[in-house]
């Protein structure tokens, strides 16, 4: 967004909206997120004009702002997400309602929420000294437009990230294991007749899925997918079942995805078998899907133009 879309715009930047989106939740009520929008637009006074203001893209410039105050008051734990798409205040975000009252300039905004974003770790101690702030604020006045496109890109992937390995994690066992069946086929597997499916269920004899990479299906990829919350990483005995539940088959390659992580016995143990086993752990999952659209779909395509120097020869 240049300066002059800024100064032209109604709508309040989403530092001046993290306090209205706390005082629409303070009363401890589960709100639905078009709620909290609603409610912190009152607060705020945004009124219809500025909550009318849409992108280029076609969305509606308030939306994508208040978006930006409820995500990072979550990642901050501020605010607890109670279920799909509805909140809930809790006692760190009612103590930062009472100290933080007269709300948040950019700077401060940037101090207080820069250490829970994706690339917090590059410079929290510059992040702490708002001086920094300020210098960087104004170095990125003078960043090359294009790789303030390419930054502006990998924060959406670093949220739609996050966002899909939520959803993965809360979804019903029967519909992760197809998903993961999806991703092997949107990669290639199973040819250009996408032969492949899910076969999870009771007495699946630990395999969830299995792709056929010729038409007679001689030549099969064997599929397990966990769905862990994080932290509950899987432990080589569980890759040992999977490897034994391949020689089962008559098998001798399989895919084992999860939406948590592998424990270092694990991968070695993976890295060591005769059978050839390839693991995939939430964070790679969650690239892939992104990289071969499956779960994702494109919002907007941007283009950028520079000067054709053989025209002018």
């Amino acid at each position: 967004m240049s300066s002059a879309e800024s100064l032209s715009s109604e709508v309040p930047i989403w530092p001046a909206l993290v306090i209205p989106v706390l005082r629409a939740l303070e009363n401890g009520e589960v709100l639905h997120r078009k709620d909290i929008a609603d409610r912190a637009a009152a607060i705020a006074s945004v009124g219809p004009a500025a909550r009318a203001e849409t992108l280029l893209s076609g969305g509606r410039r308030y939306e994508q702002r208040f978006g930006w105050a409820l995500s990072n008051l979550t990642k901050a734990s501020w605010v607890d997400r109670a279920s799909r798409g509805h909140y809930r205040i809790n006692d760190h975000g009612l103590a930062a309602l009472s100290n933080h009252a007269e709300g948040f300039s950019y700077a401060e905004a940037r101090e207080t929420f820069a250490p829970f974003w994706p690339d917090a770790g590059r410079s929290s101690g510059d992040l702490a000294d708002v001086s920094a702030v300020t210098k960087l604020a104004q170095e990125v006045q003078v960043i090359d437009p294009i790789e303030q496109i390419e930054d502006g890109i990998n924060r959406v992937e670093a949220e739609v990230r996050e966002e899909l390995l939520y959803r993965l994690r809360e979804s019903h066992p029967d519909f992760f294991e197809q998903a993961v069946v999806d991703l092997l086929l949107a990669m290639g597997y199973g040819g250009a007749e996408q032969r492949g499916r899910r076969i999870g269920g009771t007495g699946d004899e630990g395999i969830d899925g299995i792709i056929d990479q010729d038409a007679l299906g001689l030549d099969q990829v064997y599929v397990q997918a966990k769905r862990y919350k994080a932290g509950n990483n899987i432990g080589r005995e569980t890759i040992q079942a999977f490897v034994g539940a391949l020689h089962g088959f008559g098998a001798s390659r399989g895919v084992f995805l999860t939406t948590s992580a592998f424990t270092s016995g694990a991968i070695s143990y993976a890295q060591n078998v005769a059978s050839r086993v390839v693991l995939i752990d939430g964070d790679r999952l969650v690239s892939l899907m992104i990289k071969y659209r499956v779960g994702v779909q494109v919002r907007e395509t941007y283009t950028a133009v520079e000067i054709d120097a053989d025209f002018f020869d």
